[in-house]
């Protein structure tokens, strides 16, 4: 049933042959009767795309004609990483790290290099608990790279990865062994958090972040950005148990039809006084990942030698090129396996 589950969810939430998103919304329900199944993506599929496409309004004019064209594409891959996330050996564990389970994450317990922290605590340790920070900095490395080497396909590629890790950075229970409130009898508040907010409020959230800016310290940045989203946790949790007592268990979920389907879902009256008590908060994390992930593929383009952008945005994907995306695609629905749900 779980490895039905996730070939399932792979299928209604991913791609079709020209990689265009199938628009279906990011909580779904499959099931008959009075049981539904949920699925609920890591940030909702719709706020890493929505956050991709913003990070392109950041970025200077020598890289917007680049971008700007490639701008559907960044959206729509913004989501690969997830999809990777039971295909692909190592995946996983580049979505979060739990900071809870060190005893103390100043620079001397938890090395900021990942040669050292594997020195510390071995490889498996680390990929047990998560190391996004680190893989941050590895695809930051990776973009650098194909920036340089003036390659189109792998800038995209690898541009929408690293959109993708730095907008799971900045989620607060991405930072937590208790991802899912799986400890706290909160179980969902994933899902509530970075997929149900965002659908009924987002709208109306003010994305303006001013202009990309250069990062002397990318290490820094993503370190910054995981202690920052983890100091939040202690609201996402609390204000959800607390808003549970007070309105009781009867009034928290309601049922929605969806693509003919019925999906539970938190209530619309639930959600909107658990967004009220959070005062921002989902909005102030979305904003600081669209302006982060901006400052990133601006300092990448930088440390290449900027690159004219403007030649490479002339480039067109060859239909050979198109077909192995696809084809790529299509083979992570054949080799399913078990791994953390974040």
């Amino acid at each position: 049933m779980f490895r039905y589950f996730f070939i399932i969810c792979f299928l209604l939430l991913g791609t079709d042959t020209a990689g265009a998103s199938t628009g279906l919304p990011s909580s779904t329900s499959i099931g008959s009767g009075n049981q539904p199944i949920i699925l609920a993506p890591r940030w909702g599929f719709y706020a890493h795309q929505q956050i991709n496409r913003l990070a392109v309004f950041t970025l200077p004019a020598d890289m917007m004609p680049f971008f700007k064209k490639h701008i559907g594409f960044l959206a729509d891959n913004a989501v690969n990483p997830d999809k990777r996330r039971y295909a692909v050996v190592g995946e996983a564990p580049r979505h979060f790290i739990d900071l809870d389970v060190y005893s103390d994450t100043s620079a001397t317990t938890l090395p900021r290099l990942y040669r050292d922290a594997t020195e510390r605590y071995g490889a498996d340790t680390l990929a047990l608990h998560g190391i996004v920070p680190w893989q941050i900095q590895l695809t930051k490395y990776q973009l650098t790279e194909a920036f340089r080497q003036r390659d189109v396909r792998r800038i995209l590629r690898v541009a929408a990865d690293l959109g993708h890790y730095i907008a799971d950075a900045n989620v607060p229970l991405h930072t937590t062994r208790n991802y899912n409130g799986q400890l706290t009898g909160q179980q969902g508040i994933h899902g509530f958090w970075e997929s149900r907010l965002p659908e009924l409020f987002s709208s109306s959230y003010d994305f303006l972040t001013g202009p990309a800016e250069y990062l002397y310290s990318p290490q820094k940045a993503a370190w910054r950005a995981v202690f920052n989203a983890h100091a939040a946790l202690d609201s996402v949790l609390r204000f959800e148990r607390e808003l549970t007592v007070a309105t009781g268990d009867t009034r928290k979920f309601s049922f929605e039809e969806r693509n003919g389907l019925t999906t539970k879902v938190y209530a619309a009256d639930f959600s909107q006084q658990y967004h009220a008590l959070l005062r921002g908060q989902v909005e102030r994390q979305m904003r600081a990942s669209v302006k982060m992930i901006g400052d990133f593929w601006y300092t990448c383009w930088v440390d290449a030698g900027q690159p004219d952008l403007k030649a490479l945005a002339k480039y067109q994907f060859t239909e050979r090129e198109q077909q192995e995306d696809v084809e790529e695609k299509k083979s992570w629905l054949k080799r399913l396996f078990s791994a953390r749900d974040e």
